[in-house]
């Protein structure tokens, strides 16, 4: 009976405490709601409640028109090929009590390929959306892939095309991860 006491004790006190840590130790819960696509988006499984970052301003394009969907071979390379330009480059960090996550990326740069890079942590990618200045839009179906530290093309658009912006929607798979994702010329 006195082990039941001392339990129950034990529990108690450590609710006390729970409740007690001030609102900046407690990390709140982030909204949830259903990833928003333009009518024509090629992929066609329901879509998954994400948290939405904050972006630091809109994008200036809507995507008018889809192309046919790629979908992601997810294979590294050793690093960038050498003297290639790089044009741009953004990057994200994602918290594992996130969980599915949209980022928005502004990009509105000129280039010939998109890199993606897993720099910390292991990330497990659902899909990208690479919106062109002109309004079409190339979705990139990620098939759920987790993937570590290295390098991985994620799309190549010869002859160069001018990117407004890209949504990638992700999770960590180890407390924090980052993910670079570069252009190149």
């Amino acid at each position: 009976m006195k082990r039941f006491w001392l339990v129950a004790f034990v529990i108690a006190l450590g609710a006390q405490m729970a409740l007690s840590a001030s609102p900046a130790q407690r990390r709140p819960r982030p909204p949830r709601r259903v990833v928003v696509v333009h009518r024509g988006f090629p992929l066609k499984r329901a879509l998954r409640a994400v948290y939405v970052r904050p972006l630091v301003r809109p994008f200036r394009v809507v995507p008018r028109r889809f192309l046919p969907l790629v979908v992601w071979a997810g294979t590294s390379v050793a690093v960038l090929p050498q003297g290639q330009v790089l044009v741009w480059e953004d990057k994200a960090t994602l918290a594992a009590d996130e969980d599915w996550t949209e980022i928005g990326l502004i990009c509105e740069n000129t280039g010939t390929r998109l890199w993606l890079e897993v720099t910390v942590g292991h990330v497990q990618f659902d899909w990208a959306e690479v919106v062109f200045a002109e309004g079409e839009a190339q979705v990139v179906e990620m098939n759920e892939y987790t993937r570590g530290p290295g390098i991985y093309p994620l799309l190549d658009f010869s002859g160069g095309r001018d990117v407004d912006h890209i949504r990638i929607i992700a999770r960590s798979e180890t407390p924090e991860a980052q993910i670079v994702l570069k252009m190149e010329k």
